[in-house]
């Protein structure tokens, strides 16, 4: 008689049982830990755990595998030998700690970043250092190992009393049985392999209930094969001389001729009463700071009093979006001023060195730039990008050299330097300091600078030096946002006694919000961020309301400045937007949105697209007919960013006259 599991087969039983109950009790966790961002309708959420066990049976189906194999190879006559005792509970221990270790690994990435594991997980297995010590510094990691092999030993434990290592071991089945109960989990491994995709869990609207939907343990391998796409294989595309008509209709008359495709053009901002000006630039990059923390955006906790000071005594940005929910991506839209490109940052990709960043506009104005940041720069490949693109950097190393192919030069923040250090990296106060150090040796050369500074102070585990703030370190996201605002405002205070400062423009805003993941799609309050220019000579404090993203950040300040340069840039000059060019480009690695009137187009990775109309008071999104010249202009931003990329577009170019 068939039988799905005979007496040799109990462990793979056990096993199965297992994962499959622990399945369900990390999917029946993560619902009551969003509870009220879970659509509960009783089929929608009926079909969540439905499609949940379904890929649940898919993932362990992967796992049954490797011990089928070993069943198959051992012959019956040696059936609880000792070599089959050891290579037995020696498999099952090494598989029950996998299990255990992958959904305790869960919890903690659901924690940060409200989904299941996806390429960001990928990408943190390079970055061992940072993210283990991370994970030591933010949660009670011995408590956390110990009660993880408590749980460990009591499994196996349970097991072993309920008889499933007996039935193992005294079995009689033959070969032809393992066989029959064998063909089920490779022909569910096929089907799988061949005709299941991670995509397929996002079946509703409500993001909470796609990722409800996954298998975590799916989804990392899924995510390990994907992290790159390719736009045209993966989305909705044009004809490419209309994307590239389009795109270049925005930018108006000044583009000039090269040989690869681009957007290559002259900006002209000078005239005889606006003269240009070269003040220094120093640029303070945020760490996840939300616009809603801001006193300035309606926030009552009184945790930003420098920068919602700042706010009044600046050009201050109101209606302002980050293009990604990342550090790397944010870096990626201020430095290349280009719409996101889907999969990975280009920070992180291949082929990122030599592109025209605005570093290449500061350079033509004939100004040294430096890239600071607090950590490690090897982290998500920020020296190599930075460097390759020729700023010098300055971090807290630990022995990783710059590639060979790179020139720009490398400074450490040296130990006597630093008076306070997380995972992450030094303090906010301690990078500062090294910056005003830096800025006075630069002085010293009489010729301007551009720093960009990249905090780190605003991320778990939310640590800082004690008695700077009210807020005790280590206890959450407010007192690491206040410590962060602090931290700025003492490094004005030095700085305001500086003989450069007078002369010493700051820019300061967000790289992504603090959680940008919500019920929606794309959830655009999520994406929200404060962004300033301070201290800019002649012209008046005020706050522009204008629709922008920050792609549109240093076109605006080189506007102000009154730069004239050769530009391959996809943003614009905020100050000098007619309401019709207004727009935000918002997107994760997989939703690309186009921000306009209220109004979203989100494209994904199914070569589909979602129109929407967006309603600030609830920050809810409602699906609406599809708008077809909206579409057009959403595929050709994102179609032509893409193209320029791969093409090397976005190289520093010459031109053919």
């Amino acid at each position: 008689m068939f039988k799905i599991f005979p007496t040799r087969f109990a462990l793979l039983k056990a096993f199965v049982g297992l994962f499959l109950l622990l399945s369900f009790v990390v999917r029946i966790s993560f619902l009551f830990w969003n509870f009220s961002e879970f659509d509960k309708g009783f089929f929608t959420l009926g079909n969540t755990f439905i499609i949940g066990f379904l890929f649940d049976l898919a993932t362990i189906s992967f796992f049954t595998i490797p011990y089928l194999i070993y069943l198959f190879l051992i012959p019956k006559k040696w059936h609880g030998s000792l070599f089959d005792r050891f290579v037995t509970y020696f498999g099952f221990s090494l598989g029950v700690l996998i299990l255990f270790f992958s959904f305790f690994g869960e919890f903690t990435f659901w924690d940060e970043f409200e989904r299941r594991y996806n390429f960001i997980a990928v990408d943190y297995l390079i970055y061992t250092y940072e993210v283990v010590k991370n994970i030591n510094e933010s949660y009670p990691l011995p408590f956390l190992i110990t009660g993880m092999l408590i749980l460990v030993l009591t499994s196996i434990f349970v097991v072993y009393r309920l008889g499933y290592f007996k039935k193992v071991f005294i079995s009689e089945t033959c070969f032809k049985t393992k066989i029959y109960a064998a063909v089920p989990w490779f022909l569910i491994v096929v089907i799988s392999s061949l005709f299941v995709t991670n995509k397929q869990a996002d079946w509703t609207e409500n993001r909470f209930n796609n990722e409800l939907s996954k298998a975590g343990i799916y989804s990392f391998f899924a995510a390990f094969r994907n992290n790159e796409l390719p736009y045209k294989e993966f989305y909705q595309t044009i004809p490419e001389k209309e994307a590239y008509a389009y795109v270049k209709s925005v930018y108006g008359d000044g583009l000039l001729k090269v040989k690869n495709k681009s957007v290559y053009r002259t900006i002209t901002n000078s005239d005889s009463i606006n003269k240009p000006i070269k003040p220094n630039v120093i640029f303070i990059c945020i760490e996840s700071l939300s616009g809603k923390f801001l006193g300035s955006f309606g926030a009552k906790s009184n945790i930003t009093p420098t920068l919602d000071a700042l706010a009044n005594e600046s050009v201050f940005f109101t209606n302002f979006y980050a293009t990604g929910t990342r550090t790397v991506r944010g870096m990626e839209a201020i430095t290349l001023s280009i719409p996101p490109t889907p999969g990975r940052s280009i920070v992180k990709r291949k082929n990122n060195q030599g592109l025209f960043t605005i570093g290449e506009v500061f350079r033509q104005q004939g100004y040294t730039r430096n890239f600071f940041y607090g950590g490690d720069g090897y982290f998500d490949n920020m020296n190599t990008y930075f460097g390759g693109d020729n700023f010098d950097i300055v971090d807290r190393g630990r022995g990783f050299l710059l590639d060979k192919k790179i020139s720009a030069s490398r400074k450490n923040i040296e130990d006597d330097e630093v008076t306070f250090e997380n995972a992450w990296g030094v303090c906010d106060m301690d990078i500062y300091n090294k910056v005003l150090k830096e800025a006075d040796k630069a002085y010293v050369t009489k010729k301007p600078f551009f720093d960009f500074v990249m905090t780190t102070s605003n991320h778990k585990p939310y640590t800082y030096p004690e008695s700077k703030i009210d807020i005790p370190s280590g206890t959450g996201r407010h007192g690491a946002v206040k410590y962060t605002d602090y931290a700025i405002g003492e490094f004005l205070k030095k700085a305001r006694n500086k003989p450069w400062f007078s002369n010493t423009v700051f820019v300061i805003m967000s790289d992504h919000c603090a959680s940008s993941a919500g019920r929606w799609e794309l959830d655009v309050q999520n994406y929200h961020i404060p962004a300033l220019i301070y201290n800019l000579p002649s012209v008046k404090p005020q706050k522009v309301d204008k629709l922008a993203s920050q792609i549109d950040m240093f076109p605006t300040l080189f506007s102000l400045l009154n730069w004239d340069y050769k530009s391959n840039l996809f943003g614009m000059d905020i100050m000098n937007m007619k309401p019709e060019d207004e727009r935000a480009f918002i997107a994760n690695y997989r939703k690309l949105g186009y921000f306009k009137d209220n109004q979203v187009m989100v494209l994904n990775e199914q070569a589909n697209a979602n129109f929407y109309d967006w309603n600030s008071l609830d920050n809810s999104l409602t699906k609406k007919t599809i708008d077809n010249a909206f579409l057009k202009k959403t595929i050709s931003f994102y179609q032509v960013a893409d193209d320029l990329y791969r093409n090397s577009g976005l190289t520093i170019l010459k031109t053919d006259d």
